[in-house]
């Protein structure tokens, strides 16, 4: 319910930003709906972005030095406090409105970059080694439901205020067409995100530290042992001495020569292709309504209201997500622990790139069919299906692994902070992807690109470049190892002290047989 949160919180931003633009940059004189200008939207899309990297970091840290539990309780809080907050926003002029927004869509994004390295790690270190793989995932596979929920509360909430404070288009009357109530509805949105955050901290707080911390890290054998009875169920023995055998000898730090022989290559490749995926996967993301928008699956702006733009925005968010984004998860779900999360990553990286270059292309062509009154070639429904795979492809593929593999590879003293590390290389690729897709896919021509903005590389360009990133992310794939089927002491190496230890006999369960 963390994740699902996470990704309420991240994307929902996405339906209401074209309401915001109407609700506080309207200007008669455009004769156009309002927009917000380049510098405001690119803030309000991308703050929550660096918030999350900074938590990342910061949380990652934390909860190797202080333990999973006791820093997984702070994020919660942090994100239920900013969500309401995001919904209060204050002031009596747009700028005083945008910056409160922005401040605390700044935190809200930092609680949540803690959950990403604290829910991996906790979730790797419960899990036994046949069927990780997969709970790992499921717990990812959630963000899969916050998008789509938060398109649900999106239309839900937009319906409700349409259907009770009917307005007319814009081109019939632009100051009619945003109601005053509009206000309301991206608050209400923002607001809605607090409630699965606070149902879920209490049993956050009732579950036990993972018994791999607590022995590895914390070096206290009898607590370990108590949570893991009451955890499996099973008489497990605590043997102090051994336990401090392992600790002494796996006592590298990060900034060591052992990590990097060790390591190195292992955080080169976690870092790397998440950094290349979300790129693409947020520019994705954060932008659908403008890619809808482009190819004319959305009316233009004139021929709506400002809340039942909301609605439509919503509602293609919505398909999108049940069709593509929902079933990738939990394919990856299915399969991770069958074909291994190397293959999934190539697969998912491999078809994004073919897709991708399928969509930029053609795709002049597949504008082509648009005429003076609309779509009347059917080319839309070839755009989205093929913008809907590479969604599917990333999902079933290395938006899902990228979360997996960094809480496997690194040792447990360090498996937090290094899950932090790659998370945060991941949501700087994400920044790059909001800040830089709103600039890059501005039209070309002098006068034809959105007001406010400067002139850009245009969509094609813009989109071959997001498949660019995905071919590069395919390469880097190959120095990302294979972790299926192995403990988690098997892969970073630190069974060699509980061998040399003696800690593997007969009469106590190992670490290494989870």
């Amino acid at each position: 319910m963390g994740f699902f949160t996470d990704a309420y919180d991240l994307f929902c931003i996405a339906t209401v930003t074209k309401l915001l633009g109407r609700i506080y940059y309207y200007d008669p004189t455009t004769a156009k709906p309002g927009v917000l200008p380049a510098n405001v939207s690119a803030a309000v899309n991308g703050v929550a972005l660096c918030g999350t990297l900074a938590g990342q970091l910061f949380f990652g840290w934390l909860g190797d030095k202080l333990g999973r539990k006791k820093v997984y309780g702070i994020t919660l809080m942090c994100m239920v406090l900013s969500s309401v907050a995001c919904g209060l926003s204050f002031g009596h002029t747009a700028k005083s409105v945008m910056t409160t927004l922005c401040f605390f869509r700044f935190w809200l994004g930092f609680g949540i970059g803690g959950d990403y390295p604290l829910s991996a790690t906790i979730m790797s270190e419960y899990a036994n080694k046949r069927t990780r793989g997969a709970f790992i995932a499921a717990v990812f596979a959630m963000q899969g439901f916050g998008i789509l929920g938060g398109a649900a509360v999106a239309i839900i909430v937009s319906a409700a205020f349409r259907g009770a404070f009917p307005e007319p288009v814009f081109n019939v009357d632009p100051i009619a067409s945003t109601p005053s109530q509009a206000d309301y509805v991206w608050r209400i949105i923002f607001m809605m995100g607090a409630v699965p955050a606070a149902l879920t901290y209490y049993w956050r707080m009732k579950m036990p530290e993972t018994a791999r911390y607590t022995a590895l890290v914390a070096g206290n054998a009898k607590q370990a042992a108590a949570d893991m009875n009451s955890v499996l169920a099973v008489n497990v023995e605590a043997e102090q001495h051994k336990v401090d055998e392992i600790v002494r000898a796996e006592s590298y730090g990060l900034f060591t020569e052992q990590f990097l022989k060790r390591h190195g290559t292992h955080l080169l490749g976690t870092t790397s292709t998440w950094f290349l995926l979300d790129v693409a996967f947020y520019s994705q993301n954060l932008f659908q309504k403008d890619i809808f928008s482009a190819v004319g699956w959305l009316p233009p702006a004139e021929d709506m209201s400002a809340i039942e733009e909301v609605y439509r925005i919503a509602k293609a968010q919505a398909l999108i997500a049940l069709c593509s984004t929902v079933p990738g998860y939990w394919f990856t779900v299915l399969l991770i622990d069958k074909i291994g999360r190397f293959a999934i990553q190539l697969i998912g990286f491999f078809f994004m790139t073919v897709f991708m270059f399928g969509l930029s292309i053609p795709y002049e062509k597949l504008r082509g069919s648009i005429c003076d009154s609309g779509f009347c070639g059917g080319h839309q429904t070839v755009f989205v299906v093929l913008y809907a795979f590479t969604f599917f492809f990333s999902n079933f593929g290395p938006n899902s692994t990228t979360f997996i593999v960094p809480a496997e590879v690194f040792p447990a003293r360090l498996r937090s902070t290094c899950h932090g590390i790659s998370a945060a290389s991941g949501k700087a690729g994400a920044i790059v992807g909001a800040f830089g897709f709103l600039y890059a896919a501005q039209n070309p021509t002098e006068g034809k690109q959105e007001a406010g903005y400067p002139t850009g590389l245009g969509v094609r360009t813009a989109l071959l470049m997001l498949a660019g990133c995905n071919a590069l992310g395919f390469l880097f794939t190959f120095f990302v190892p294979e972790t299926k089927g192995r403990s988690l002491e098997e892969i970073t190496g630190e069974d060699a002290g509980e061998k040399r230890s003696g800690l593997s006999n007969r009469n106590v369960i190992s670490l290494s047989e989870l």
